[in-house]
């Protein structure tokens, strides 16, 4: 049991350019071995392509893209007289978002294509019309949710 107490919460710094936490979340999720700056390219990238394809502000379509899947149920294990079973919770709202830049970073590396930053762009405007893989794992999510909602009392 620790004795030093709760621990702090840490807010997002925002990213150089566009002055948005958000966008810093993603870019921080995106990095891979260290490397910012190529994660910044990737990023910026995607953002060029997106308001080519849409003609509209991307940080628009990034935000309502992480919105469409934040989801609001998961599953949890938990384990209840030698059994483990899978108990639905709500999830809180950093919780949501840092779930939904996983999921949308893990459809766009899935996706056939040319690099990460066409097919990041290409997952980010898909979520925001309401489709993608990354919608697709939101909505099972939440059926598996709603499938164990006999288990909700071992909260």
């Amino acid at each position: 049991m620790s004795r030093r107490g709760p621990a702090e919460k840490k807010t997002a710094k925002s990213d150089p350019i566009y002055r948005n936490r958000l966008v810093n979340m993603l870019i921080n999720r995106i990095l891979k071995h260290g490397k910012k700056s190529l994660a910044y390219k990737i990023f910026y990238r995607a953002v060029q392509k997106i308001r080519q394809k849409t003609k509209r502000n991307p940080l628009l379509v990034l935000r309502e893209a992480i919105s469409k899947v934040t989801p609001e149920l998961a599953v949890k294990a938990r384990r209840k007289s030698g059994l483990t079973k899978q108990v639905p919770i709500a999830v809180k709202s950093p919780r949501g978002k840092v779930l939904a830049i996983r999921w949308v970073l893990a459809a766009a590396r899935k996706r056939p294509g040319r690099n990460m930053g066409f097919k990041l762009s290409s997952e980010l405007v898909d979520a925001s019309k309401g489709r993608g893989d990354a919608i697709r794992k939101r909505e099972e999510t939440h059926r598996m949710a709603e499938a164990n909602r006999a288990w909700s009392y071992l909260r």
